[in-house]
């Protein structure tokens, strides 16, 4: 064996920027987060090559003093903890002190810094050895530009993922890191492009209109919540806005963003039915509770963390979203994208325009090529289309337009009443019903239900509909009629693996709950000799194999959430189907049970029940609403 020796201060930090500098989107999150922890109240972003060229932070924060700059490089050097009680009372984002030695290890680091305008510092370090330090004028705050990252390890080098890869992974951070603060002007360049930019003025909705977009940051409810020990606000989409990952909620405790399954799964929970099955909604969740409940100090990034009382948060967070949602009317407008298409701008549209026709503008033909005919140029005035969606106004109001012919013309024809992105909740109109006072009309293809009432007229799924109605019916009766059950003439024998049967043993108790008795049969087999009454005729073994198929899938579903399971199923399996035509009584005995539903805008698996088309949509359509045409004299 060989003889045991000591690595080498290099070599030790290289291995421990593997642990915390993992691509270059890292070093942005590590110095990003420094530049909070100082203080700063703008943070601009410059890079090269999505970072693996250049990364330069500036920020206007306290900076560093000059006699502490050398020191700062060292491995784990901070001013942020002094005794071991410090780390059970985190209140920064950086704690540790081996952001800057692990990135100076790997890459060529330049730092400038003051403390106040005037004689500051200014230190070059390659590959973590110091190569000058000196003085020179500079602001207040601190400059770090972080050239050729993982040059001296290229084993890591090569695992880095494409610029677009690599570029998205540092826009989804800095994200993160201004809707965690809002306060903070952000900006992000690449490749001297502007890529993302927030005004810093403290309002969340205005940081969520910088990266969702305008519309989707007003069509957002915020929310608010407490307890004794947690503190809850932000943002939540309605259930007709949605995406296809989790990747848009994000978490924030006291400031820094974390992954956390179960506060996820509290977030999704607290829609309920209203989601529907793989999507997920956009939310920014903002969490403050004692440093105290909170352990940051279990993964090198800093983004898991071990919580105290994590179930107490979760159910504060699926009550405070329930309850917000239970006073919305959450009845998808039918033309909602065509009514709220946001205005243009006509500069910006003609320039982006007039440059992809240069790009796509073939190359000078060969002598046997014909010459093309030149695309035409783009009219600055000619009417926008309904493929463009740039607004026209900037992060903080102010029209783009400068000309103030041009913007009233606008006004006049295209623009729409402006609204503030960030309205009260309270100052926004309040619908006088929830629900419509339907009056049916007829049925389209034995599959929609059509209605009106002074507002306009709704197209209404009648499947969806029903399921609504079935499965707030079986919610309410499904734990009370287990005892009501139904022998079977030839009972069911079901054979499972051993593996499964033995689950199977464990979850009988969450089985018997719901009536459904399986007793040993051999082995691995079971018989059943009895159901519920609520089992539909003839699907008999098909709902119970479900049913166990359900506690095989999650060996720790509660009852309650094995019975809104099997809630799901069986109105499901008991509702209309799709060219099932229905008489008058029929649909407006349907319409009469789906008004008295707690919620009856969505079926249990997500799906909207009925859309609205209202007054103002129906003239449009039939053009009683049009533009204002002006004729000229020719």
């Amino acid at each position: 064996m060989p003889k045991i020796h000591q690595l080498s201060p290099t070599l030790s930090n290289q291995i421990s920027a593997g642990e915390v500098i993992e691509r270059p989107a890292s070093v942005v999150k590590e110095l990003v987060e420094n530049s909070i922890d100082a203080g700063a109240t703008q943070v601009d972003i410059n890079l090269l090559d999505a970072g693996v060229t250049m990364i330069q932070v500036i920020d206007n924060g306290a900076g560093i003093e000059a006699e502490d700059v050398p020191t700062a490089f060292l491995p784990h050097a901070t001013s942020k903890i002094l005794t071991v009680k410090d780390l059970f009372n985190v209140h920064s984002l950086g704690f540790r002190g081996e952001a800057l030695a692990s990135i100076a290890a790997v890459a060529d680091v330049t730092l400038e810094t003051a403390t106040q305008s005037g004689l500051g510092t200014i230190a070059h370090i390659v590959g973590g050895d110091m190569q000058t330090i000196d003085k020179a004028g500079s602001r207040k705050g601190t400059q770090i530009t972080v050239r050729d990252l993982f040059f001296n390890t290229p084993a890591r080098l090569k695992y880095v993922k494409s610029q677009a890869t690599e570029l998205g992974k540092i826009v989804d951070i800095v994200n993160r890191l201004a809707l965690a603060h809002p306060e903070i002007a952000f900006s992000l360049r690449h490749q001297h492009k502007m890529v993302l930019k927030t005004a810093g003025h403290g309002d969340l909705q205005q940081t969520l209109a910088g990266i969702y977009g305008v519309t989707t940051a007003k069509g957002m409810l915020s929310f608010a919540g407490e307890d004794d020990d947690f503190k809850i606000s932000g943002y939540f989409s309605l259930p007709d806005t949605t995406r296809a990952s989790r990747n848009y909620l994000s978490l924030m405790i006291n400031g820094r963003y974390i992954k956390n399954y179960q506060l996820t799964k509290a977030i999704i929970a607290g829609y309920g039915s209203k989601l529907m099955v793989g999507r997920y909604p956009i939310a920014v969740v903002n969490i403050e509770m004692a440093p105290l409940l909170v352990d940051v100090n279990v993964h090198p990034t800093k983004q898991e963390v071990r919580l105290s009382k994590e179930s107490q948060l979760a159910d504060l967070l699926t009550q405070t979203i329930k309850t917000r949602l239970s006073s919305e009317n959450l009845i998808p407008e039918a033309l909602h994208n065509l009514r709220q298409r946001p205005a243009v701008d006509l500069d910006q549209l003609t320039q982006t325009l007039n440059e992809v026709q240069r790009q796509f503008q073939p190359q000078a033909p060969t002598a046997a090529a014909k010459t093309p005919t030149p695309m035409p140029s783009v009219d600055a005035n000619a009417a926008p289309t309904a493929e463009f969606g740039k607004s026209m106004q900037d992060l903080d109001g102010t029209p783009i337009f400068k000309d103030p012919a041009r913007l009233s013309q606008w006004d006049a024809k295209y623009a729409q009443p402006a609204q503030p992105v960030a309205a009260p909740v309270a100052d926004r109109p309040k619908p006088a019903k929830r629900f419509p006072d339907l009056r049916y009309l007829a049925q389209v293809h034995g599959t929609y239900l059509l209605a009106e009432d002074p507002d306009g007229l709704y197209l209404l799924d009648q499947h969806a509909a029903q399921e609504r109605v079935n499965y707030e019916y079986y919610r309410q009766q499904i734990g009370v009629v287990a005892t009501d059950l139904q022998r079977l003439l030839v009972p069911l024998v079901l054979d499972y693996p051993a593996s499964d049967a033995i689950a199977i043993k464990a979850a009988r108790p969450t089985l018997e709950s719901l009536g459904l008795y399986l007793e040993d049969f051999g082995q691995n087999t079971f018989i059943v000799r009895q159901h519920p009454t609520w089992f539909k005729a003839g699907q008999e073994e098909d709902t119970i194999r479900e049913m166990v198929d359900w506690v095989l899938k999650d060996g720790h579903l509660t009852v309650a959430a094995f019975r809104e399971k099997t809630a799901i199923m069986m109105s499901c399996k008991r509702a209309i189907k799709a060219n099932h035509h229905l008489d008058t009584q029929q649909a407006q005995a349907l319409l009469v049970k789906l008004a008295q539903c707690e919620n009856p805008f969505n079926c249990p698996h997500g799906r909207p029940v009925l859309v609205h088309f209202s007054n103002t949509d129906l003239e449009k359509m039939f053009k009683r609403i049009q533009d204002s045409h002006t004729t000229e004299d020719y």
